[in-house]
This record gives structure tokens, sequence and C-alpha cells, in this order.
């Protein structure tokens, strides 16, 4: 049996594709990174909470996906299923049902500590995200299925979580907080726009409409540029505003990464899914590299003496 725990670890963590945390986690560490350059009043205990809350909604998130596209049969036999644990057969969908719904009460109930300390704006953010989470492709709403996946991962998983996390830490609403989510939005969004990239092909056979589907291939790729270049320009604004501080010009040490994506979307067409196999995880290492760089940039911008 002790032999066997570990295997099991491993198999919950790849069926909640643990890999993805990050997109969660780097949200929380930019507002708390702000907060320490801003300076409101911050009860630091409540950050671990935040972040378990994060990555939990993440995770519960991530199965309800797998468990309706595959109930749905959009992932069998597809060899680029982001879930596999299902498609093989590892785990059942009672079991990535069950755990997901379990997941997101976990999330709740602990929500409810950050609600305790910051009142009913509190929950309407936690039930927000938690039904963003849960609806991305439940019944009766499904609503990655009508295109608006896109749109609604940049708002839950940039402004949404960016603002909420820095109100669960201090209590406040700043509107610097808002901008500077945005360029993590763009980024986190890009990542769901060069996965539907890929799956173009194999999501319009199986009659799904992501936003990917609905616009075309070539419109897609635009999407995704403007996402990569939206996000530089975004950060290079708020520097040039002072909003971020000098140090932020790191972010575009990233850039060639960036360009790296781009390239390989450039070069690519709809047959091409093997040439995009992890285009996602490349996406995803951008969002987490860039989300780095500016969490450190943030810190070291902070006031000397405050």
């Amino acid at each position: 049996m002790r032999n066997s725990d570990p295997k099991q670890l491993l198999i919950w963590i790849k069926a909640c594709r643990g890999y993805s945390f990050t997109a969660s986690i780097i949200p929380c560490f930019i507002s708390a990174s702000l907060a320490l350059y801003l300076r409101p009043q911050a009860d630091w205990l409540l950050l671990p909470v935040i972040i378990i809350c994060s990555v939990l909604l993440h995770a519960a998130t991530n199965l309800t996906n797998d468990y309706y596209d595959f109930k749905k049969g959009v992932d069998q036999g597809y060899e680029f299923a982001s879930g596999r644990c299902l498609v093989d057969a590892v785990l059942t969908p009672k079991q990535a049902k069950h755990s997901a719904l379990i997941l997101f009460a976990i999330t709740f109930l602990l929500g409810l500590a950050l609600v305790a300390q910051r009142g009913p704006w509190m929950l309407v953010l936690g039930i927000a995200g938690i039904c963003g989470g849960y609806f991305y492709t439940a019944a009766p709403v499904a609503y990655k299925n009508f295109g608006l996946g896109d749109i609604l991962v940049f708002l839950l998983m940039g402004p949404l979580m960016t603002v909420g996390s820095y109100f669960a830490l201090t209590g406040d609403f700043n509107i610097r907080v808002l901008l500077v989510s945005l360029p993590i939005g763009c980024l986190v969004t890009a990542i769901l726009a060069s996965n539907n990239i890929r799956d173009i092909k194999h999501d319009r056979e199986m009659k799904i409409r992501t936003f990917a589907a609905v616009i075309g291939y070539k419109n897609a790729k635009v999407e995704f540029y403007l996402l990569i270049i939206s996000a530089y320009l975004c950060a290079a604004l708020l520097i040039a505003l002072k909003i971020l501080p000098l140090y932020s010009l790191a972010v575009f040490l990233s850039l060639p990464l960036a360009f790296k994506i781009i390239f390989e979307i450039k070069n690519s067409a709809p047959q091409d899914a093997g040439k995009l196999a992890i285009i996602d995880v490349n996406a995803a290492n951008l969002h987490l590299i860039f989300g780095l760089l500016l969490i450190i940039s943030i810190i070291l911008g902070k006031p000397i003496g405050s």
C-alpha cells in the first residue's frame, strides 16, 4: 500500500494538470508583491489560504473540463487530449466528477475564512470564480462551446484573480492592481488560445465551438499574436506611466521565448497538430517567466525605507 501511494498521488496530480498550476499561483504572488509595493495594510497570514484556494479552484476546473469533454466524446481517440487519465482509463468519470465537486466545496469552505475577514465582496468574488470554473464546460452553460472561453479566462484568471487576491490580502480595491493584471490576463489567455489553435481541426470535427474554431485558423493566429504583443505593450505603458517601477523592464527578458512561440504558431497549419504538441506548455512557461520577472521587479522597486 505504501508503494502505491506515491503512484496514486502522481496520477491525481496528472489528472488535475498540476503543470498548469503556475497560471493560478502567479496572480496571487503578483498581488502580494503589489501589496508590498503600494504599502496598504495587509494580513499576510491570509496569503497561504489565497494560494491554496486558487490552486484547488484551478484543479477542480480542470477535472470538470476533462469529465464533460470525456462524456461528450471530445477527448476519446485524440492524441492531444488535455487530461489523459480518463481517456486512458486511469481514473473513472465518476471519480473525476466527484473529486471536482469535493475540490470546489473545499475551496468554498476555505474561502469563508477570507469572507470572514473581508465581508460580502469577498463572497461575490469567490462565487464568481467558482461559477466561472465549473461552467467552463459544465451544463447548462458550457461557455467554452459558445466561443466565450478566451474572454472569460482573460477576466477570471487575469483581473478577477489578481484583484481578488489583492482584496483578500488588503481589504482594498486599487485601480493600479487592475491595470497590472492586464498583461497577465493576456498571457494566460494565450495559453488557452495556443491550445485551441492546435486543436482547431479536431474541435471542428467534434462540433466544439471554441473561439478559435469560430473565427478560423488564420484569425486565431492573429488573436494569439495580439495577446502576446499586448502583454508587452501593457507592461511598457505601465512603466511609462510609473504604475510599475523601472525594474519591470526585466519582463522583456522573456521576449526570446515569446518570439519562439510566435514563430511556431506562424509556421503551423490546421493539420499540423503534432508540430504544436506542447505549444500550450510553452505558452504556460512564458506566462510563468514573465510573471516571475514582474514579481521580482515589483519587489525590487519597493521604495527604500518602506
